[in-house]
């Protein structure tokens, strides 16, 4: 069982923004989701964990190695996709996985090859082995990236926003492929997508402003609002209104009507209609309580 400690991390850049502030986590084989806006920290925390930058203060220790003042540790076990995959152009998938296999220390010609074969094969590439990786289309960079991240057995598994730009059959077919590597492995998702963390993690946290504010079961968090949110049928022009008067968590276009969510211990007034909550109304219901904290 692999096991990754972050004790109070924290990351200040030289501009003085605080990136990270005081993150506490303790993270176990499995895939576990990190659920954060654009800009809530989740890339500085990936960065920081994958030893691209050394944090302000706080430890991370990974099987009971500090990876802070032992770098080279977690770059031996770590496969990272980050948000923007660069490629070599006109180079064969093959050819290209081989050469990162190199970089990462795999120098056994008869090894490599059966390993980047089996990830070819594993991400349902190799019948495109031989094509250049910049003619592939979305999701298949995105299926190369992890096959790269795959490299020499890692065991943590870093993949930043993996599903943005997809589209869903694209992400459905990489989702299902990272919960198959995940059984044995820590993966590590960072998204703004409330979607992937749902329908994969066992365990999630929600950063926003560079802090947790919220960990623990999907399934439990969700639990933890049944009976409190509920839904109503206004006019767009009334929206301001509503958010006036009640803790609006959501508001969306149905059938071109505009729908209200609403976090209530009661019935806020005639016409609310009680409903099932999902991981998207926890998502923003914590999001709510945190600004009202911070008022």
């Amino acid at each position: 069982m692999n096991v990754l400690q972050i004790k109070n991390l924290c990351k200040t850049y030289p501009n003085g923004v605080k990136a990270l502030q005081e993150i506490n986590l303790e993270i176990t084989n499995g895939m576990f989701g990190l659920l954060g806006a654009n800009g809530a920290g989740k890339s500085s925390l990936m960065r920081t964990i994958a030893s691209l930058q050394e944090p302000t203060l706080g430890s991370i220790i990974f099987n009971e190695t500090d990876i802070v003042k032992h770098p080279d540790y977690i770059r031996q076990n770590l496969g990272y996709l980050p948000q923007e995959f660069g490629v070599y152009p006109k180079i064969s998938a093959e050819k290209l996985l081989n050469h990162l296999a190199v970089l990462k220390g795999v120098l056994d010609k008869k090894a490599r090859k059966e390993q980047v074969t089996a990830l070819l094969q594993q991400v349902n590439l190799y019948q495109h082995r031989k094509k250049s990786v910049y003619t592939f289309s979305g999701g298949m960079r995105q299926r190369f990236g992890i096959a790269q991240a795959l490299l020499a057995n890692p065991q943590v598994i870093i993949v930043d926003e993996p599903t943005a730009g997809l589209d869903p059959e694209e992400s459905n077919r990489f989702l299902n492929l990272l919960s198959e590597i995940g059984e044995s492995v820590i993966i590590i998702l960072s998204t703004h997508i409330v979607e992937d963390v749902r329908n994969l993690c066992t365990r999630m946290a929600i950063l926003s402003n560079g802090k947790i504010i919220s960990e623990g079961n999907p399934a439990e968090l969700v639990a933890s609002i049944s009976g409190k949110i509920w839904s109503k049928i206004i006019l767009k022009k009334e929206i301001k209104a509503y958010k006036n008067k009640f803790n609006v968590i959501s508001t969306k276009l149905v059938a071109g009507k505009t729908q209200i969510r609403v976090l209530a211990d009661s019935k806020p007034e005639e016409g609310f209609s009680i409903i099932t909550p999902n991981l998207e109304d926890y998502y923003f219901t914590t999001l709510l309580n945190d600004s009202k904290n911070k008022s």
